[in-house]
């Protein structure tokens, strides 16, 4: 008799669990419908802030402070012939973090036509090799994607030295998985001051905010990163903008093939 009690509660408490789960995945489910819905419906009249129409190709970059996008939206709003061509999508960070929202973003933004790129937010203290493999781990590059990306924005503390060692040890052990040169991004001051002209070969997107017609950087760049206050229909917050330096002949000869 005692056993058959034992069994009876084990069971009643397997059946609870699997109510409980079921019913968070409805809610969980319930949530995202939600989000997605409000996504979709978030509309806007204009950009909300000035572009630099001198460009041709304008993209955004986003990672979880976006929350859910509706890239449907994104890809298909045009301001007088300004529209969104690309997107960069935030993968991982360190040596372990990944991006809640990164897989989903990563689908959605191919399916919905958008030319997208991955990139890894770089933590100085930690091992560039490791972080390399984190993000090769994480990230699956097709043909047609941008080359992968370095966000590297400050240093910890760490000697600038080891800094610019450690970001080599990345750009390489990247470099050698993907067959081709990643794509470093850093705001104006941090690139003339820590990383200097040791990356000049590399692909530059530059944040520099405030500038009308251009960021003030003595290299060559392929990426402006030129606002963070703009706005998008699909997108219920603000979110950065950027302007590629290019024409649509050499937007399509970066890309992977």
């Amino acid at each position: 008799m005692a056993n058959k009690k034992k069994v009876a509660i084990v069971w009643k408490i397997v059946v609870s669990l699997i109510v409980a789960a079921t019913i968070f995945m409805l809610v969980f489910r319930a949530y995202e419908w939600w989000q997605e819905r409000r996504a979709h419906f978030t509309r806007y009249e204009a950009f909300g802030i000035e572009i630099p129409t001198r460009y041709t190709i304008h993209g955004i970059d986003v990672s979880r402070y976006q929350e859910t996008i509706d890239w449907e939206s994104v890809k298909s709003m045009n301001v007088e012939g300004v529209k969104m061509g690309f997107t960069f999508i935030k993968a991982t960070e360190g040596v372990e973090s990944q991006d809640r929202f990164f897989k989903r973003n990563w689908k959605r933004a191919k399916e919905a036509g958008m030319a997208r790129g991955a990139y890894h937010f770089f933590i100085a203290t930690k091992n560039g090799k490791a972080q390399a493999e984190h993000f090769i781990k994480t990230v699956e590059l097709r043909p047609g994607d941008l080359p992968p990306v370095l966000d590297v924005e400050a240093t910890y503390g760490v000697p600038w030295k080891k800094v610019r060692e450690r970001v080599k040890e990345w750009l390489a052990t990247v470099e050698n998985y993907y067959g081709v040169k990643p794509i470093i991004y850093a705001n104006v001051d941090f690139y003339q001051q820590v990383l200097k002209d040791e990356f000049d070969g590399y692909p530059l997107w530059v944040a520099h905010y405030l500038q009308k017609e251009k960021p003030r950087i003595y290299r060559d760049w392929h990426f402006w990163q030129y606002s963070e206050q703009g706005h998008v229909n699909g997108i219920f917050c603000k979110v950065d903008f950027n302007a590629f330096s290019g024409d649509s002949t050499d937007f399509k000869n970066l890309l992977i093939n």
